[in-house]
């Protein structure tokens, strides 16, 4: 299954779910005391590597972090050849004055935003899938 690609289908099938939690962003020069299977992604940069896990995993292996995010997923198989999705909510979001961070998995878009925001990011993207295109 290569997932969607036409934007309009995208934006009113995204289907936006809160999931329980949350999460931080952390970095690392070494990861091998931390158990992969807590992490929800790494990323690789040559200043350390990022991690996204659960604020009570990162509090019980003492790891330090600034911001505690919601965790929002899009249950629409996006692909990850589609064009403007991530735009089109990014941009209704910042409109609202909530920054977002995005991760692209292979079967759903994932968007981490400030936990104090997570209850006006989801009727901000519920608000997209009812809009008429």
């Amino acid at each position: 299954m290569s997932g969607e690609t036409n934007l309009n289908a995208l934006i009113s099938n995204m289907e936006p779910v809160l999931n329980k939690g949350e999460y931080v962003f952390t970095t690392l020069k070494d990861i091998n005391h931390i158990p992969r299977e807590i992490t929800i992604c790494e990323v690789k940069e040559p200043e350390g590597i990022t991690l996204v896990l659960s604020k009570e995993n990162a509090d019980r292996y003492g790891l330090t972090y600034q911001y505690t995010a919601a965790w929002i997923t899009l249950n629409i198989h996006s692909s990850l050849e589609a064009v403007g999705l991530t735009a089109a909510f990014s941009n209704e979001l910042g409109n609202n004055n909530i920054s977002c961070n995005v991760i692209a998995g292979y079967y759903h878009d994932h968007i981490f935003v400030d936990v104090k925001d997570k209850e006006k990011a989801m009727t901000t993207l519920l608000a997209m899938t009812n809009q008429k295109t």
